[in-house]
């Protein structure tokens, strides 16, 4: 066996052989793109409109939708509705955690609907505000959780 093959490969310095010298060409650079908002998967947007739409049926007001996905790691939509009254707030927090059980998903935690000042509603994805509407306007989570607008060149 000839002595240059007993060499390492990751030294080539120090082998007989000679190699072909290669040309290394610098990767062209990327247009430099602004990064997308990730899509909300379709499992997460069923259970949204299912919200949606039970707090439409049980007289709940004034209803937003926030896509924080962008934002934050622990949930893709936000979701802030009024009721009129404390036992109003309290019962809708009861319709949706009733809806999103039957329809087979699951109600992580509910916070405050003892109260019924603010109820939580953690759904996984999906985080549930429900407010008096004086708490609503007190918080203001829709302002706090907007988007920036764009700055424009």
């Amino acid at each position: 066996m000839p002595s240059w093959a007993i060499l390492r490969r990751n030294n080539r310095r120090s082998a007989s052989i000679p190699t072909a010298s290669k040309t290394v060409r610098k990767p062209k650079l990327a247009a430099r793109r602004k990064p997308k908002a990730p899509s909300i998967p379709t499992a997460t947007r069923k259970l949204r409109d299912l919200v949606v739409r039970t707090l439409d049926t049980q007289k709940g007001e004034d209803i937003a939708t926030l896509d924080i996905g962008a934002q934050c790691s622990f949930a893709d939509v936000m979701i802030v509705a009024s009721g009129r009254s404390a036992r109003h707030v309290a019962a809708l927090a009861d319709y949706v955690t009733r809806a999103v059980r039957d329809a087979g998903g699951r109600v992580l935690s509910t916070e405050g609907q003892q109260t019924g000042d603010w109820v939580l509603i953690d759904l996984g994805d999906i985080v549930v505000h429900l407010f008096r509407p004086e708490m609503r306007q007190l918080y203001n989570l829709e302002k706090m959780w907007a988007l920036p607008a764009p700055t424009r060149r």
